[in-house]
């Protein structure tokens, strides 16, 4: 399976890539690991409602640009769907049993994601109601992506 993670903005905190990099590295004996950063918007503190759509559109199409048309979409969103690992663990199992191999995590920046990416989405995730910068989420995504191939082939690790 090829796992390509679209996120905006550079991880910029050490333990944060170090983090990533240890489970990028248990991951690489499951599948294929991408990550994709695409550049965040540029904008001021203060932001009207119009201004926000505007920075999420053109993050939106930086996005856009990088998932193909094969790709399962798995949106991250604060009103997404909350599923468990163990869920995960069988929605991708499902995929891969039904030919679906190529799947794209989304990660949206600091004000989420835009309608246009939404609307691309297969499914729509939350990890929670509450919100987390989106440099963390993409931490725990990678870790939850191994945990789910460990679910799904029995391995010890979850818990």
């Amino acid at each position: 399976m090829q796992i390509t993670i679209v996120t905006v903005g550079k991880l910029k905190e050490k333990y944060l890539r170090e983090g990533i990099a240890e489970y990028t590295k248990r991951l690489s004996a499951y599948c294929k690991l991408q990550i994709v950063e695409v550049s965040d918007e540029k904008a001021p503190e203060e932001l009207s409602a119009s201004e926000m759509e505007q920075v999420k559109r053109k993050e939106g199409e930086r996005i856009l640009a990088q998932i193909k048309p094969d790709h399962y979409v798995i949106a991250l969103a604060i009103d997404g769907q909350m599923w468990s690992s163990e869920k995960l663990s069988s929605e991708l199992d499902k995929l891969a049993l039904h030919g679906r191999s190529q799947v794209a995590f989304v990660i949206g920046g600091s004000l989420g994601l835009s309608a246009e990416v939404l609307k691309r989405a297969d499914v729509q995730l939350s990890f929670s109601k509450m919100t987390f910068p989106h440099q963390l989420v993409r931490l725990v995504l990678v870790e939850q992506v191994y945990r789910a191939f460990r679910i799904g082939r029995g391995e010890p690790y979850h818990k």
